[in-house]
């Protein structure tokens, strides 16, 4: 089947691999680094009692079979060692089909975190990274030209990327059609980054702008990724170019750079770079067990994809939704609202067992939510601090920290040493950890100009009210390891 393949995209396949890999890297070494405070066997939602209650069809996945902190580990290091060997093109060495279950590893691994990661996992990046990771395995490699229904269904993911979005913001917040979002989003979004103070200060003009260019990539420039080159390549330029926008302006995890790789799939290398870009001469033709599967593959990844396609033009449209355990077709989208206020969490421990009013209390402090007014955010993305993130929805509404803030802060209260890794400053040893843990919620504003200038401050704070109470372990437990 000579249309079976697309030649000319041979360079947007090896960019968009090594660039899907890295953030497979990225994605497993956070797992790897942060999972026992959140899901271990200690951790504050563990997966042994999620895999007793939730029946294995639900959330497919190694866990079911078995568990033990250290075979996660071992997964998620393996994840690692997989993604790397992948950036660096182990792949390319393989025949078809070895390097199709080389890229099978790290979604099998994956699909098997995320389906036991509970609200720790519960972000639309999760679920987008394993359906591009599914479609990746089926991408061929460097001796066989890309399939062409493969590079759609990539393109299908981005429109529901973009689309869904955009559609998500019309329906959702008045501030979207009057152009006004921006004025609140730099200073209210989840966590912000070096450059979203400036972003903040912009005039609002430039504000109104930012928010009708971003109407048009979401809702009008989707369409182009089915049209003819160039129109296709300049439309997956101009999505590129928006969410370089996005990374500059605030910490979305991987969620930015995914869909560049998305939209790589659909940039024609040499219709830019000429014969520099040009595919090898010598590409093999594709075996017929893989153009079946493919077919097969296809008409079922479509078949899927009619939830999704409804979802997308329903009034009561679903946003970062799986409608499969395997998150195989998702639908997506990103703050339908904006919030014009910012509360943030605080926590605090006192050494004193029954406190007074002269009571001394020690703030911890996170590594990317703010917290000392007078620290510059910093830059995180493409790795994800997921306890920073869920920070900011408790800060949100308490309900959605009902299920872990206490657990928490009783793992503050024991010294747990594994969550505390998970602070930039700990205010107390863990060999010697406070007697009292409280939490109040603040108001924080970026600073103006002449209170940097003046203070030295980024924020402002002002306290609300008491988000936790003062507590204490009721009884005196062994530190934990």
């Amino acid at each position: 089947m000579e249309w079976f393949t697309a030649d000319s995209y041979w360079l947007s396949r090896l960019v968009l691999q090594r660039m899907l890999a890295a953030l497979y890297l990225v994605a497993f070494l956070g797992a790897a680094l942060q999972f026992r405070a959140l899901i271990g066997a200690r951790g504050m939602l563990p997966v042994p009692r999620f895999v007793a209650n939730v029946p294995f069809r639900r959330a497919p996945g190694l866990f079911h079979l078995h568990y033990s902190d250290r075979f996660f580990a071992l997964c998620a290091w393996t994840g690692c060692a997989v993604a790397a060997a992948l950036l660096a093109g182990a792949d390319g060495l393989l025949p078809l089909w070895a390097a199709m279950l080389l890229w099978s590893v790290p979604w099998v691994l994956y699909l098997s975190i995320v389906n036991v990661g509970q609200t720790w996992y519960g972000f639309g990046w999760e679920s987008l990274l394993l359906e591009v990771g599914f479609l990746a395995v089926f991408l061929a490699g460097d001796d066989v030209a890309p399939p062409v229904l493969v590079l759609f269904l990539l393109r299908w993911v981005l429109f529901r990327v973009e689309f869904g979005a955009g559609l998500i913001k019309m329906r959702g917040d008045a501030c979207w059609r009057k152009l006004t979002c921006l004025y609140f989003h730099h200073e209210t979004q989840p966590m912000p980054g070096p450059l979203s103070w400036f972003f903040h200060r912009l005039p609002r003009p430039v504000h109104r702008v930012e928010a009708a260019a971003n109407h048009v990539t979401q809702l009008v420039v989707p369409f182009l990724l089915f049209t003819p080159q160039p129109v296709a390549t300049g439309a997956a330029l101009l999505m590129i170019a928006t969410q370089l926008w996005l990374v500059l302006s605030g910490n979305f995890a991987w969620l930015n750079w995914l869909t560049i790789v998305l939209a790589v799939s659909a940039v024609d290398f040499p219709l830019l770079f000429g014969d520099a870009a040009a595919p090898p001469t010598d590409l093999a033709a594709p075996p017929l067990w893989y153009e079946v599967l493919v077919l097969v593959v296809t008409a079922a990844l479509l078949g899927l994809s009619l939830r999704p396609a409804r979802n997308l033009f329903s009034r009561r449209q679903l946003m970062n939704f799986s409608f499969d355990p395997l998150h195989l077709v998702n639908s997506y989208g990103a703050f339908g609202s904006v919030n014009r206020l910012r509360q943030e969490v605080v926590i605090e421990g006192t050494a004193d067992t029954v406190p007074g009013a002269d009571s001394v209390w020690l703030e911890y402090e996170f590594r990317g939510k703010p917290g000392d007014v007078r620290r510059w955010p910093r830059q995180f993305a493409p790795y994800h601090l997921r306890l920073d993130w869920m920070m900011w929805f408790a800060g949100l509404s308490p309900a959605y920290a009902r299920a872990w803030f206490g657990p928490f802060v009783e793992r503050l209260l024991d010294g747990d040493r594994d969550t505390l890794r998970l602070l930039r400053r700990v205010p107390f040893p863990a060999d010697a950890p406070p007697a009292q843990v409280r939490a109040g919620l603040y108001r924080y504003r970026f600073a103006t100009w002449r209170e940097l200038r003046a203070d030295g401050v980024w924020w402002r704070r002002t306290y609300v009210r008491e988000f936790w109470p003062p507590t204490r372990l009721s009884s005196p437990r062994g530190r934990r390891p």
